[in-house]
């Protein structure tokens, strides 16, 4: 009988790894007893007997089993889709923080400082870990630093110096005694079996093999691939951020191509995103201003993969959205949040946006950024960066046609978040001229929140109403429509996955 440590059933995983569904990318993991190593649903390895594997939820699963990660299908590439998601709130923070390096590198908090910033006891978030995840908060951070190194190892050619501080290891020492006590291999050892193996690195003219002690201050350029599980609506996507896009500040360069400039933590940059539909993935192109940038390489790709929505499942997504009768046949397969660097920025933008059209808000958008972002030559591109919240709280924003109050209200929104740059998004609503749909449009597009129906926006509540009204009359009846009673059951209904029925409303024809 197979070993099952996952929550989808055994059969259904056997399917799965037998097509290489890719549907079922990251959402288990296939451990093969006989060569002890754990693949993804995808491997285009010889599918094992079935008597001789055993199915995990996650990666770190199979790993806590003593499995090592296969190198042909390397499952620390897989979309995200963890077994513990949605289950505990505090977890999911916990992790999403975890994964973007707060307990790694120069800059690291301690884990009773991660307890206090969720506001539990530090037992308690052990506790979490152990019986959510299976095993400690260290173990759990230690393996995310290396599964992000080991990708590096396979898709870049930085230096073995350079991987490690962008691992988050304070030194080149310890990131060597880790890798090799965990993988069995020192990471040289393990990057000249990726050559050997023929697996194509990116080439860059700033990265050398070698390892090397003197910080670069050239700019570093390296290209990562990041996968989703199909379907994918990226012709949506893409004129979604082709109506809105800022001049400088994001580009598209073709059919299949979205980039943008941003600042993470005093770190600047750019990246290219171009969508591989053969491989259900993009080749993002990154350039970070300099070497001292690698810090917050986690940080970046896991935003980058945010802004995207690379890790949504959905066909869980689009079961539920399936149970409104009216919406069932109008569903557009693959359709994501395409998401904002920040918050603030997502804040700005509603603010823009608040009573006229897209067209009118993405030409006050460009004009903000225009008068107010930092223009900057990175690498050989000249890029403008979003402006910071400092500069818009003391703007005169004389260059917007646009009522008064509004632009108070940005100026307010500024000041509020240089002030409290750890506050929560709804403490936004204590600022003048900042409302629920300003809030939760920044929860869903800055935050990327999963569950937000925007039913006071006019485009969904016009289509909500007459998605109804003529549902009702195919079924020959014509009720009146309470249209808050009819938003708080759908609400309920699609929960928690409203944002995406949010972006189905809005892309109805």
């Amino acid at each position: 009988m197979v070993d099952h440590d996952c929550t989808i059933a055994s059969e259904i995983c056997r399917k799965a790894r037998l097509a290489r569904d890719a549907r079922f990318d990251g959402q288990f993991f296939t451990g093969v007893l006989t060569t002890g190593i754990y693949c993804r649903s995808i491997c285009p390895a010889v599918s094992p007997k079935e008597e001789n594997v055993r199915y995990f939820d996650s990666p770190l699963k199979a790993a806590n089993v003593g499995l090592r990660p296969c190198l042909r299908c390397r499952p620390d590439s897989a979309p995200g889709s963890f077994a513990w998601k949605g289950v505990a709130t505090t977890l999911e923070r916990a992790i999403s923080l975890i994964d973007v390096g707060v307990l790694t590198g120069a800059d690291a908090i301690s884990i009773e400082q991660l307890s206090e910033r969720l506001g539990v006891s530090s037992r308690y978030l052990r506790k979490l870990f152990t019986e959510g995840v299976g095993t400690s908060i260290k173990q759990y951070a230690q393996y995310r630093q290396l599964m992000f190194a080991k990708q590096l190892l396979h898709q870049t050619e930085l230096s073995i110096t350079q991987i490690g501080l962008a691992a988050g290891f304070n030194s080149i020492r310890r990131f060597n005694e880790v890798f090799k006590q965990t993988l069995k291999l020192t990471p040289s050892t393990f990057r000249k079996q990726v050559i050997s193996a023929n697996i194509k690195l990116t080439k860059n003219s700033h990265s050398k093999i070698n390892e090397v002690d003197v910080p670069s201050v050239e700019p570093i350029k390296l290209s990562v691939e990041l996968y989703y599980r199909p379907p994918f609506a990226w012709q949506q996507q893409h004129d979604f951020y082709q109506v809105r896009a800022v001049s400088n500040m994001e580009w598209l360069e073709g059919d299949n191509n979205y980039g943008r400039s941003f600042t993470t933590n005093g770190v600047s940059g750019y990246f290219d995103a171009n969508h591989n539909n053969a491989r259900n993935s993009f080749n993002v192109d990154i350039v970070l201003d300099n070497e001292q940038g690698l810090s917050e390489l986690s940080a970046i790709i896991a935003n980058i993969k945010r802004v995207l929505d690379l890790d949504a499942n959905m066909q869980a997504i689009e079961q539920v959205l399936h149970l409104l009768a009216p919406l069932q046949q109008k569903i557009i397969p693959g359709l994501r949040l395409p998401g904002t660097w920040s918050t603030f920025e997502a804040g700005c933008r509603a603010v823009l946006g608040q009573q006229v059209s897209i067209i009118q808000a993405s030409k006050l958008l460009n004009q903000l950024v225009l008068a107010y972002g930092e223009k900057r030559m990175i690498s050989d591109k000249e890029v403008i960066l979003f402006p910071t919240a400092e500069v818009i709280a003391n703007a005169s924003l004389d260059e917007l046609k646009m009522p008064g109050a509004r632009k108070l209200a940005l100026n307010a929104l500024g000041e509020f978040v240089t002030q409290n740059p750890a506050a929560d998004i709804n403490d936004w609503l204590s600022i003048k001229g900042i409302g629920p749909w300003t809030v939760a449009y920044a929860h869903m597009r800055g935050a990327s929140s999963p569950d937000v129906l925007l039913c006071g926006d006019l485009v969904v509540k016009k289509r909500v109403l007459t998605l109804y009204q003529q549902h009702n009359e195919v079924l020959e009846s014509a009720p009146a429509i309470d249209y808050s009673a009819l938003t708080k059951e759908i609400a309920s209904t699609v929960s928690p996955w409203g944002s995406y029925l949010t972006f189905q409303l809005w892309n109805l024809s």
